[in-house]
């Protein structure tokens, strides 16, 4: 008999498919509920960044929703007809993904939907949690499905991902901070006639409100603009939106026809702590944005990915505490995402003609020194954020090594036996835990073999990989028959040449979480000690 779910993740938009995905990759049953019938049809969400694309990469979707997306490659800015700036895209360095692509949220969904059932999970379809109470170390839910039928489990974790008006975070009681704009926004997707770029973003501010344009991969593109409030209600009708399209675009444009159109208000909002005890608050249920950058999906695929990794490893025997640093990574990081879109919106909605004449002359002078593509794109891509403070990464870095808390950075490999990635971000795609070991001498091997060994013998071997780097330029010992570690040669990102053996533990995130000098023997322990232990526990940290 199969034991009960541990994890019972409420939700199954992108932010509960990426944690529940991460959690069966891992090894870890799951339980997942959502209160819809199925997907949702509506597009939503649009840009997907490069961050949630590396997450979704190790979760083995990224290559499928690539081929379905729209690759952007850049963003212009235009006010009265004349254009003041632009962005480029796709130029991010050290990432498979250097530029945003364009996919709708239902593509997205679908692909993770399908990555779920492959993994051996399903979601349970118009089942609604109607309350949560933390009971203990454990969470007390009561779940209703559409017939009537109700149960009440008692699970050691749940996940909150059940959007803005959170029923696990209402009844939690944990305030969501944060404005509501006093403007609604309108938008439709639909077959828009006029001279129209076909990879490029488009912000057309004028004094009555903005106008965005975006291409859609199928064809066709995606406009939107801001309202006074209460005006209308319901979706906007074609001909709402070609009045709105000809004062704004100056005529240039003819809405053909439109496939969905949607009216909604913004709101900006996070919630004052993403843990109450087992219960997590991950996505939207967390964090509001507003669409500006297209953040809201990326922020939510990283939350549920970052919590998937986490509490596996405490499930198959990894420190309670690990689970303390979901909180101080992920809200910053949201409070961040949020603040940033926020700052966009309050540009585009401008009102008086000293500060929108400001706003004109700073673009087209951030624009053509190339300071708003350094400053912009970095911080809509969410690829290197700064953990360094985290609870859950060391302290003290090695002399020569990479940073503890930063993400690793890319280099080619040129592989020797056990693996046949080609770059170092090639061998961490499958999203598991690695103890990196670099240099040249016998301490090195031996740390090597030490790790594998250990963690082949807490039977976590499909957690961890061990690989051995050795430097590129060097002889390359023939392997020997089976060894416990994979064998490549590559310059370690970050590392200095010359530098003494060393070994790093790197988070299923790629994130480097400790790094020790290989200066005497078992030191390669002390790394280990943060890895999963093999031991299955289900007891939340205090």
């Amino acid at each position: 008999m199969t034991a009960p779910p541990q994890v019972l993740v409420v939700g199954a938009g992108p932010t509960g498919l990426t944690a529940a995905c991460a959690l069966l990759q891992h090894g870890v049953p799951v339980r997942l509920v959502d209160r819809r019938e199925c997907f949702a049809a509506e597009p939503k969400a649009l840009v997907m960044w490069s961050g949630a694309l590396e997450a979704l990469h190790r979760l083995g979707v990224a290559d499928a929703v690539a081929e379905r997306a729209l690759p952007l490659t850049g963003a212009s800015y235009w006010s009265n007809g004349r254009r003041l700036a632009g962005v480029s895209f796709g130029t991010l360095a050290d990432t498979r993904f250097p530029g945003p692509l364009c996919v709708p949220q239902p593509v997205t969904e679908e692909l993770l939907y399908e990555r779920l059932l492959g993994l051996g999970g399903r979601v349970e379809w118009a089942t609604r949690a109607t309350s949560v109470e933390v009971a203990g170390d454990r969470a007390v839910v009561r779940l209703e499905s559409a017939g009537g039928a109700a149960e009440t489990v008692s699970v050691p974790w749940v996940i909150g991902a059940d959007g803005v008006r959170s029923t696990v975070r209402e009844a939690l009681g944990i305030p969501y901070e944060g404005n509501s704009y006093d403007r609604e926004f309108v938008l439709g997707d639909g077959r828009i006639a006029g001279d129209l770029p076909p990879t490029e973003a488009q912000y057309h501010l004028s004094p009555d409100g903005v106008l965005v344009l975006v291409a859609l991969p199928e064809g066709g593109h995606r406009i939107f603009f801001d309202l006074p409030p209460g005006r209308r209600t319901g979706p906007p009708d074609d001909a709402e939106l070609q009045q709105l399209l000809d004062a704004r675009g100056k005529g240039r444009w003819t809405v053909q026809e439109t496939w969905w159109t949607s009216r909604f208000r913004v709101h900006t909002k996070v919630a004052a702590r993403f843990r109450h005890g087992p219960v997590f608050l991950a996505g939207d249920a967390a964090h509001a944005h507003s669409p500006a950058g297209g953040q809201g999906l990326n922020t939510g695929v990283q939350d549920g990915f970052d919590l998937g990794w986490k509490l596996a490893a405490v499930l198959r025997g990894g420190d309670p505490a690990l689970l303390d640093s979901y909180d101080p990574e992920r809200r910053p990081t949201s409070a961040r995402a949020v603040r940033n879109s926020e700052r966009q919106t309050r540009l585009w909605l401008l009102k008086p003609r000293p500060a929108r004449a400001l706003r004109d002359l700073l673009l087209g002078v951030l624009s053509r020194s190339g300071a708003l593509e350094r400053r912009i794109v970095p911080e809509l891509a969410q690829l290197d954020l700064d953990l360094t403070a985290s609870p859950a990464v060391g302290r003290t870095p090695a002399p020569g090594g990479p940073t503890p808390g930063r993400r690793l950075g890319d280099a080619p490999l040129r592989p020797v036996g056990g693996t046949s990635a080609t770059s170092l971000h090639g061998y961490l795609a499958t999203g598991r835990h690695t103890v990196l070991v670099a240099g040249t001498g016998q301490e090195a091997a031996t740390a090597a073999e030490e790790a594998a060994t250990e963690l082949t013998r807490r039977g976590v071997r499909d957690l961890a990989d061990v690989l051995l780097l050795l430097p590129p330029d060097g002889p390359l010992p023939a392997p020997a028959g089976p060894v416990g570690h994979d064998l490549a040669a590559g310059r370690l990102p970050g590392g200095q040449a010359g530098a003494a053996a060393l070994a790093c533990h790197l988070r299923p995130d790629g994130v480097v979480a400790g790094v020790v000098t290989l200066d005497r023997p078992g030191r390669v322990g002390e790394l280990l000690s943060a890895l999963p232990t093999g031991q299955r526990s289900a007891t939340p940290a205090p």
